[in-house]
């Protein structure tokens, strides 16, 4: 095997120090991010989207422990940039990583590392300071020497690319394989110091935030091809609705869909409106999950030409 890492559980018992800081799990967009972050946080906290809805560092998870606190943070998609937009992510993902404490790249096990990973890799390996820690996903997949190819593998592909993994963990989501030693190895890897969040805190991402994400992964739902990145939500207003009694809450949220050109509209609204009252269901029903009261929610459809290259746009739509 080489002088690769691949460790079980470390024996050495931790000093009283506390750890608290920052990572944040790169990889293509199916490699198992969100799953690994909901295993480890030990409860669906955030809404999980492909493109992302705002550029602050999103609050994904909090993992609380005795001696340390980890704190997931989210950063856009990586992708070779065609618009403003994409360039501006881009740029954001950069910073991230460089202000993140620890990254993890997440790479399924039953896929062979190919172009999407040597993009992001590359790109790590720019970012010198920040540990970086292979996470070898889905392992539930692949019998162990598929397992094994993928972590020879991995491991070239730092040493190729000039740099050392800070460890390669192999890890099952689905069936809870490692998931905790991955908290074990990551954690080291934070610096010393206090929680940074009170315990009960999961995440911070304001509501509207949420919201927004919530209607914008519905409305993307089957439709990710034809409308990858074309389609922002905007919450315009959340109103609790007046003259109801205090037991029979409900809330009014008024949000608008933008998309880019006319013609994805009918994508979007579907045969005689049928596709937007789904996503306004769907959407709804996790919106009332979320905040726990009855909603009310106002969709509508708008064009707004080319928002991905205009900077006016894009600063309105919260990128």
């Amino acid at each position: 095997m080489g002088a690769m890492s691949v460790r079980i559980k470390s024996s050495e018992p931790s000093e009283a120090t506390h750890r608290a800081g920052f990572a944040c799990f790169v990889g293509r967009p199916n490699a198992g991010k969100s799953t690994l972050t909901n295993a480890l946080v030990g409860q669906k906290v955030a809404i999980t989207a492909n493109q992302p809805q705002t550029t602050r560092h999103t609050v994904r998870g909090i993992v609380h422990r005795e001696d340390a606190q980890l704190i997931l943070v989210d950063t856009p998609g990586l992708h070779k940039p065609r618009t403003l937009l994409g360039q501006r992510l881009n740029d954001v993902v950069r910073t991230t990583w460089a202000e993140v404490d620890v990254i993890g790249f997440c790479l399924p096990a039953n896929e062979k590392l190919g172009p999407g990973d040597r993009f992001i890799a590359k790109e790590l390996a720019g970012i010198k300071k920040t540990p970086k820690v292979a996470i070898v996903t889905k392992t539930d997949l692949v019998d162990s020497k598929t397992l094994a190819e993928q972590l020879i593998a991995i491991d070239q592909l730092g040493k190729e690319l000039g740099f050392e993994w800070a460890e390669i963990v192999p890890v099952s989501a689905v069936k809870d394989q490692q998931v905790d030693l991955l908290a074990d190895l990551l954690v080291p890897l934070l610096p010393e110091g206090p929680a940074l969040y009170p315990e009960g805190d999961l995440t911070d991402e304001p509501e509207q935030v949420m919201i927004a994400e919530l209607i914008r992964e519905a409305a993307l739902e089957g439709v990710r091809d034809e409308l990858p990145h074309s389609i922002a939500v905007v919450v315009e207003e959340m109103l609790p609705r007046e003259d109801r009694p205090a037991d029979k809450p409900l809330l009014d949220i008024h949000a608008f869909v933008y998309i880019e050109r006319p013609s994805q509209k009918g994508i979007i609204i579907g045969p005689k409106g049928k596709r937007l009252k789904e996503v306004g269901i769907k959407s709804r029903k996790q919106i009332e999950a979320l905040l726990g009261t009855p909603v009310f929610l106002d969709l509508h459809v708008k064009v707004a030409k080319d928002w991905q290259r205009d900077p006016k746009q894009l600063r309105k739509l919260g990128f």
